[in-house]
Formats: C-alpha cells, sequence, structure tokens
C-alpha cells in the first residue's frame, strides 16, 4: 500500500523526525555517488530528498512517482522534474538511466516483481541502482508515525535474493537512521552522533537499508563452435599433392 504523496512531503519537509531522516540517508547517498555529472539520475517512489545534490551537474533528472501514490510537483522555484507513472510502465527508454534511487517504491508496491523489471530496462549497461527499504530488524519499521512503518519491510538477505533474481549484482551494502524514530529534542538534537557510531558497527542496524546494485551484462553469444582446435586433423594428409608422382 502506498503512502499519499502529501503525506510523505509533510513528513520530509514539515516534521523535524523527517529533516533528521532525509539528511542521514542523503548523506550516505552522496558519500557513495558524490557527483554525477553528465549523467542520467533517476528516482521512483519518494526519491525526492536524495536527488537535489544532482540537479546542478546532472544531464537529466527525473523524479518517478507510482499512480497508487500521487504526484507532486519538485522541486520548488524551479522547473519540473516529476512525473507520474504507472508501477509497471515507466516513461523512459531502455538503458537511458545511468543513476537510479528507489525509496517508498518497493516496499509498498503490490507487484513489486514489475518494478524491479522496469528498473532492470531503464538501467544502463554499466549504471547503478541504490534501493531503499525498511530494515525488518529496525526500530523504524515498527512505528507507523514516519513512511518506513508502512509496506513490507526487508532482511539484507531477502533483499539481494531480490534484486538477483531481476538481473541486479550486488556492489555495496549501506545502512542509515540509527537514531530511535522519535520527535523528542534530544533524539533529534543527537541524530548526527547516532548516525556516525551507527556505520562504525559491522552489522546493519539501521532503521533502513541501502543496497547498491548493478545491472549484470552477460557477452553475447558466438555462433558457431566455441573453441578453437589446437591440431586439427588433417584429412589429406599423407597423400602426394596433385601431379606428383608417388616414389
Amino acid at each position: 500500500m502506498h503512502l499519499d504523496v502529501l503525506d510523505l512531503r509533510n513528513f520530509y519537509y514539515r516534521t523535524g523526525l523527517g529533516r533528521a531522516a532525509q539528511k542521514a540517508i542523503r548523506d550516505q547517498v552522496t558519500g557513495l555517488w558524490p557527483a554525477a555529472t553528465g549523467e542520467n539520475v533517476a528516482g521512483f517512489g519518494f526519491a525526492v530528498p536524495l536527488l537535489r545534490p544532482y540537479l546542478a551537474e546532472a544531464r537529466r533528472v527525473v523524479a518517478l512517482m507510482p499512480a497508487p501514490q500521487g504526484v507532486m510537483p519538485w522541486p520548488a522555484g524551479q522547473p519540473n522534474v516529476c512525473a507520474l507513472c504507472e508501477e509497471e510502465t515507466w516513461p523512459l527508454a531502455t538503458g537511458m538511466i545511468d543513476r537510479l534511487i528507489m525509496m517508498h517504491g518497493l516496499e509498498t508496491s503490490d507487484n513489486p516483481a514489475a518494478v524491479l523489471e522496469e528498473a532492470a530496462r531503464v538501467l544502463a549497461p554499466g549504471g547503478r541502482a541504490l534501493v531503499i527499504v525498511p530494515n525488518r530488524a529496525g526500530l523504524w519499521a515498527r512505528r507507523d508515525a514516519t513512511p518506513f512503518g508502512y509496506g513490507r519491510p526487508y532482511s539484507a538477505s531477502q533483499l539481494e535474493a531480490q534484486l538477483r533474481r531481476h538481473g541486479f549484482s550486488t556492489e555495496r551494502h549501506l545502512s542509515a537512521l540509527y537514531a530511535p524514530p522519535s520527535q523528542k529534542r534530544f533524539w533529534l538534537r543527537t541524530a548526527p552522533i547516532w548516525e556516525r557510531v551507527g556505520r562504525r558497527i559491522p552489522w546493519r542496524a539501521g532503521g533502513v537499508l541501502m543496497l547498491e546494485v548493478s545491472k549484470q551484462a552477460f557477452a553475447p553469444t558466438k555462433p558457431g563452435l566455441g573453441a578453437v582446435v589446437r591440431r586439427p586433423l588433417k584429412a589429406l594428409e599423407g597423400m602426394p599433392a596433385p601431379g606428383v608422382k608417388p616414389v
């Protein structure tokens, strides 16, 4: 079940907890992808809080929002880059996207397989996707006061297996949102400290899982024999050449 786009906007832009969550996740994204100069960048779900760093330098930025969620104009005061789409049909050309960010799009979808098929279709060979979902073992998935309390939470192994079935190779695991999902001033003020400490923990205990994947590219099958015979059998070996009398 998708959340309404207005509820997502109000959480991320009008609450202290939402702004803290936005910063914590975006810091991880920009640490992983510091630049996207000349590249095509797309988001699916409600990824606009993470796309702003790429507006100035990317060749193109587009934010796709699924129809059950609804769409809003973004960014404010600039030309709109958002578009409404069906989960199974994205208005993007095959192999067009170099960087794809998915947040609040996979775990709330009624057809996650179709979403991942479209993600694989639009991603260019060598392109990267970053899938962000609620952590099944985290605190944020247990509270419906945040958007991460809706939909199906994942474990790291579940997310990796689902992406592998759709032709993605895992590149890197990340996590974020180590502070409790609380609006209390103490937790909001100390959230950056919790994030720094949490990144040093060997296990992924944050509220969200972030999995960077690449699109698997298979070598084309060549016609004919797959191996070359090093010493081919010569059927006429030992026979005299034409016009030569045998001795």
